[in-house]
């Protein structure tokens, strides 16, 4: 394993090689894509300090997303409503201590959709904070609070999307993130590279109250049968790379999450009798000069889905028990601009018909990409039906449109 000479990043004078020296590379010169489920030590070009004896390291960064929304009902009244906020305020540091084997990554978050707060009541700031031991490039194990093995989309930065948000079927389905122990190997059938994760976690996500007696068993295997992506590329939206030959990734996994107290496992409000959830999910994403096209689909099963939630007050709340599919397809044409469209579809099972219905949600989006993912423009527009019913028989139909600006370092 190959680690640069971070000592290049500094004066030679003795007194100012004693201090923190912070450099700004600009972003240009960033290529790689950001991963949530590793330390960025390699590669990277940002704003870094590294210590004289070079036996720590550390790399700082942030990104904040700013959108302005619109969506209203189909119910023949004025009941239109408006998103004008900042969706995402992060800031992440990864680096190492001793040695490039024992590697580290904290992102905090600073806006209230991204702390929990609406179902714990709890401001949590910590996303992640987590200490990886590497034993090489191809194996490494994890231990604190980061992203669960799960799902493509969410395994993916929120920052490497195409779209402002990623689709229903994440957020009804996704095993998110939690704290427990991870264990991560790459290897290669022949040319075709392998990777497989496994973790053991709480269940209960980020917890604002103390955990339960079950854990949560989480495992994700992919297959890239046509080689490597360019840059990592499997890990973002978009094929920005222009991939010369076809790239495709396929990818699945399970996660049974044992006597969970919250809605959705790791997500959700609090409840007052433990379920069981056992979600799979299977998922795949190609490339080819500009063309992108995945897709994924996830199932849940729950013995007794319907529960209530704690506190003074409870109501009747539930786990999502059903599947959904969502797929999504992109071109980038010249100058940096990228048409994409997605088509997700969820279907409730019965036991939960009282809260949810069929639903489908089609959107289109245009994006102009700066800097790659680190500095891009969106403009999205989105319409759901309800129930099939296309015709909007039933005024539950909406629509809405989106404006974000993404930038980070």
């Amino acid at each position: 394993m190959q680690y640069p000479n971070f000592r290049t990043f500094f004066f030679r004078k003795k007194a100012l090689v004693a201090t923190p020296l912070f450099l700004f590379l600009g972003l240009g010169a960033l290529k790689a894509q950001e991963r949530d489920d590793r330390a960025t030590i390699l590669n990277f070009k940002g704003i870094q300090y590294t210590s004289k004896d070079s036996l720590f390291y550390t790399n700082f960064r942030f990104r904040m997303q700013n959108r302005l929304g619109y969506s209203n009902v189909l119910d023949g009244e004025n009941n239109g409503k408006f998103d004008a906020r900042i969706r995402r305020l992060r800031m992440r540091m990864d680096g190492y201590i001793y040695t490039p084997k024992i590697s580290y990554s904290v992102q905090l978050a600073f806006t209230r959709s991204d702390q929990d707060f609406d179902d714990t009541g709890v401001p949590n700031i910590v996303r992640d904070a987590v200490i990886f031991y590497n034993f090489s490039d191809d194996f490494y194990i994890s231990f604190g609070q980061n992203k669960l093995p799960g799902n493509r989309q969410r395994v993916n930065s929120s920052g490497s999307l195409q779209f402002a948000d990623r689709s229903l079927v994440n957020s009804n389905f996704t095993v998110d993130r939690d704290f427990g122990i991870s264990f991560n190997i790459s290897k290669k059938l022949g040319a075709m590279p392998i990777n497989a994760k496994a973790a053991i976690s709480t269940g209960e996500g980020r917890p604002a109250n103390s955990t339960d007696d079950g854990l949560a068993y989480t495992g994700r295997v992919e297959f890239l049968p046509l080689g490597e992506f360019k840059n990592g590329g499997d890990y973002s939206e978009g094929d920005i790379e222009r991939e010369v030959t076809p790239k495709l990734s396929i990818g699945g996994g399970y996660s049974y999450n044992d006597r969970t107290v919250r809605e959705g496992g790791q997500t959700g409000k609090y409840v007052q009798d433990p379920f069981t959830l056992k979600t799979a999910f299977a998922d795949a994403i190609f490339k080819y000069q500009g063309f992108a096209y995945q897709a994924e689909y996830m199932r849940r099963d729950v013995d007794n889905p319907l529960n209530k939630t704690t506190g003074d007050k409870p109501e009747d709340t539930y786990a999502y028990k059903g599947w959904g599919l969502n797929q999504q397809t992109s071109y980038l044409l010249n100058h940096g601009y990228e048409i994409a469209g997605r088509y997700t579809y969820l279907k409730p099972h019965q036991q939960i018909s009282a809260f949810e219905v069929q639903t489908e949600v089609l959107e289109l989006g245009l994006t102009k990409y700066m800097k790659a993912h680190r500095l891009k423009f969106q403009l999205n527009a989105n319409y759901t039906v309800k129930d099939g019913a296309y015709n909007n028989t039933h005024n539950k139909n909406s629509w809405g449109g989106m404006f974000q600006v993404e930038l980070g370092i």
